[in-house]
């Protein structure tokens, strides 16, 4: 298999799933083993928390010796830029900057062994699109995102709020185009898609006419719209199942505009104190738009630090400087978004979620027994700040949250070696298993499949993916 695919012909082959899938039909259901979906579930909701750019478990979850910077240090010594802090679980540290998600720990579990996907030389948008399908691009069929796949199978809790919602990424940056890759519901259609909200200080935008325009006009434009779809790509390469999702998904987005519910968008009308702890940024209102809508029945929400080259966890350099900035972003949100959940009794059926494409090392870039291309240039000797931090792709462990929908409270999974290269050395998991873990506690069958060009296509690859059962109560 070909490991070297570059940016262009990530391009191509997924530009050409994405037309393969207009153009097929209605994605037929196969006969299902199993549970019915939703039956037997402990989990109605997910919330995933997306650390885009290549989280350090190092730096974070799964410190290691702490090494003070010194002008002149061998960096092969360098474990952790940042001391580590006690959690509430009894024996567990976190890297310093993260005491408040430390502190609400006994509501969920730590993975510190998730290993990512080894292709070859490394592009971020390949191992994001790898996490949230579970597929490993490119592929011939338009792969539905994670959250799509719930969607489709479980339908919304409220009918008029999304069953999808995408909270932070905008697609103006670099790699935009191959982020759209995967922030779609493939072969099953437009209306399983996410709906999208870039920045969620601007909430409210997403669900109502533009500044200027009245009801009718915008009764109007929504009439060209539907006529316009008949001479879009879609209108004319689509198949009808197609046609019909995109249409709607256009009826589900104007309900929502005229509901009562789209007033949980208007984060203005929270209240001042709880405000002010969420109010970290664009993440941190994110989180704070994902907690309001799930009370009001969101299915599936992704909330993003937004993924940036060079930018926010991308740290090609200054990484300890970097990430003290990225922690003072997400501690305070995720604990008050744990902590609210569960006063409300909303945290027992949401399950959520926080995980990275993969982790960062200072030296190894891949893995210890399989390294690839170097694309840093890190010295064997710091000289300068800048270098101190972890600035290596490094897919051989990674550290991922979970909490609540199931999820064990107060519970530890996985060991990563202290020394360097610190790689997983018990319980290695895999994306599939991630997947299917969720599916398991939302009662969607491990064997759950659609016909796609009369070959079937499953939630995991070739419908292999297993629950890790020892995650769940």
């Amino acid at each position: 298999m070909k490991s070297t695919w570059n940016r262009r012909e990530f391009l191509q082959r997924t530009s050409a799933a994405t037309l393969a899938a207009l153009a097929a039909g209605s994605p037929m259901a196969n006969v299902l083993t199993g549970c019915k979906p939703g039956a037997n579930s402990t989990a109605d909701t997910v919330i995933l928390l997306w650390m885009a750019g290549g989280m350090a478990h190092t730096e974070t979850f799964d410190p290691k010796l702490y090494t003070p910077y010194k002008t002149g240090m061998e960096g092969n010594r360098v474990l952790s830029t940042f001391k580590s802090i006690p959690t509430v679980l009894d024996g567990i540290h976190f890297s310093d900057g993260l005491q408040s998600i430390g502190k609400v720990m006994d509501k969920g579990t730590l993975i510190r062994s998730y290993t990512a996907a080894d292709m070859g030389h490394i592009l971020h948008s390949r191992h994001q699109y790898h996490w949230h399908t579970c597929y490993e691009p490119p592929q011939t069929v338009a792969a539905p995102h994670l959250g799509s796949w719930i969607a489709k199978e479980l339908g919304p809790k409220n009918p008029v709020i999304p069953a999808f919602i995408d909270i932070g990424q905008r697609f103006t940056l670099g790699e935009g185009e191959e982020l759209k890759a995967f922030h779609t519901a493939g072969f099953l259609g437009n209306e399983f898609g996410p709906f999208f909200i870039p920045d969620p200080s601007q909430g409210l935008d997403s669900v109502r006419p533009p500044v200027g325009m009245d009801a009718k006009r915008f009764e109007r434009r929504n009439q060209l719209y539907n006529e316009l779809i008949s001479n879009s790509p879609v209108g004319e390469f689509g198949s009808d199942y197609q046609r019909e999702s995109l249409k709607r998904s256009m009826e589900q987005a104007y309900a929502l505009l005229n509901s009562p519910e789209s007033k949980a968008f208007d984060l203005s009308t929270e209240p001042k104190e709880s405000y002010n702890i969420y109010n970290t940024g664009k993440f941190g209102l994110g989180c704070l738009l994902a907690r309001r809508l799930t009370e009001q029945g969101a299915r599936f929400i992704s909330v993003t630090t937004e993924y940036e080259p060079f930018k926010g966890w991308d740290t090609h350099e200054n990484g300890n400087t970097r990430l003290v900035e990225m922690k003072k972003q997400i501690d305070g949100p995720i604990a008050q978004l744990i902590k609210d959940l569960d006063k409300q009794g909303l945290l027992d059926r949401t399950m959520v979620v926080l995980a990275s494409e993969f982790s960062r090392d200072i030296m190894v870039e891949g893995s210890p027994d399989l390294k690839v291309q170097e694309q840093v240039a890190q010295p064997d000797v710091l000289s300068d700040m800048k270098f101190y931090g972890m600035h290596r792709h490094f897919t051989d462990a990674g550290s991922m949250l979970m909490f609540g929908g199931g999820i064990k409270k107060g519970f530890v999974y996985g060991k990563t070696a202290d020394e360097r290269p610190c790689k997983t050395i018990e319980n290695p998991i895999k994306i599939d298993a991630v997947h299917q873990t969720i599916y398991h506690a939302l009662g969607i069958a491990e064997d759950t499949q659609y016909e796609v060009e009369k070959r079937p296509f499953y939630t995991t690859p070739d419908g292999k993916g297993k629950a890790v059962m020892e995650l769940l109560t």
